[in-house]
């Protein structure tokens, strides 16, 4: 069993966040001491880990909410979270793609502005004038 200090280290996620996703129905059924303090178990990280993963790319917190609800009702719902999965990789590969295409315009941008440099410096090497 882990602390929430425990588990904040090993996620990097804070007390607040643990908290609030416990609130959201996203972190369930996590356990207490006598004294109310949380005691989070090797099942409460794996399920962590989704969700960081869904939410870092960009699932919104409803969603994992609502795939997390899902798995609570039992493999009757495996279609539907398979489908959900399904759907979000479609989204994070479109916008993989979509970042590819900025990063091939910054490329090329920083290919563009690096020849401008090394022109300028030999310029600057040699002392001719400066120009626009």
């Amino acid at each position: 069993m882990y602390t929430i200090q425990d588990v904040c280290g090993r996620t990097g996620l804070s007390a607040h966040t643990l908290r609030y996703y416990e609130k959201e129905g996203l972190l369930t059924h996590v356990e207490r001491t006598r004294g109310g303090f949380r005691q989070y178990s090797d099942d409460d990280l794996e399920r962590l880990g989704l969700i960081c993963c869904l939410k870092n790319t960009g699932m919104p917190l409803q969603e994992i909410a609502r795939f997390v609800a899902l798995t609570e009702e039992g493999e009757q719902t495996l279609p539907e979270r398979v489908e959900m999965l399904r759907r979000h990789r479609e989204n994070v590969i479109a916008r993989m793609a979509e970042m590819q295409r900025y990063l091939d315009k910054v490329t090329w941008k920083l290919d563009f502005f690096s020849g401008k440099l090394r022109a300028y410096e030999e310029k600057q090497a040699v002392g001719e004038p400066c120009t626009k």
